[in-house]
């Protein structure tokens, strides 16, 4: 426990010191497929907000620039190069032609669903862009969907923890 209680303690005192920079960088690098803390940092920052220690509008539009162009850039090098990969690897994972010709289709129905409710489960959050590039995913259906989807993450996320501690201030 002393672990986690020193590793929140810098998470703040970083958010502190950097801001909506800090949450920017950490929730891009999460969106692109990281293992970062992005949504504890999203909580974080709401948190610090609440304080008065940084600008809730603004840490809110660093998150949701973050998150857009994690994904975006995430699915800028799974078109590029990220069906070879998978043909390539997908195999020793369990991917195989037929659960990726499957994948395909079903990001061709229901992508764009896909792609604003990954954002909020753990790991789909941090491969979303890289796979709806990779299986072709029509750029502009994704660039709305993501957009909607990160606007709707950061809010949930965000906004609400924000509203909660005041709304818990105000009663002590």
């Amino acid at each position: 426990m002393n672990a986690v209680h020193h590793g929140l303690a810098a998470l703040e005192a970083g958010l502190v010191a950097y801001g909506v920079i800090a949450v920017f960088v950490i929730v891009y690098f999460e969106s692109l497929g990281a293992p970062l803390p992005g949504e504890s940092a999203l909580i974080a920052i709401s948190a610090l907000a609440a304080k008065g220690d940084v600008s809730i509008a603004q840490a809110l539009l660093a998150v949701w620039a973050g998150a857009v162009l994690g994904d975006s850039t995430g699915y800028l090098i799974g078109r590029l190069g990220g069906r070879p990969l998978l043909q390539k690897h997908g195999p020793r994972v369990g991917l195989t032609s037929d659960r990726l010709a499957t994948m395909e289709r079903l990001f061709r129905e229901k992508g764009a669903w896909i792609v604003l409710s990954a954002r909020f489960v753990v790991l789909l959050r941090q491969l979303n862009g890289v796979i709806a590039g990779s299986v072709s995913m029509p750029w502009p259906r994704f660039l709305v969907a993501n957009a909607i989807g990160a606007a709707l993450w950061t809010a949930v996320w965000g906004l609400g923890p924000y509203l909660l501690a005041d709304i818990v201030h105000r009663q002590l």
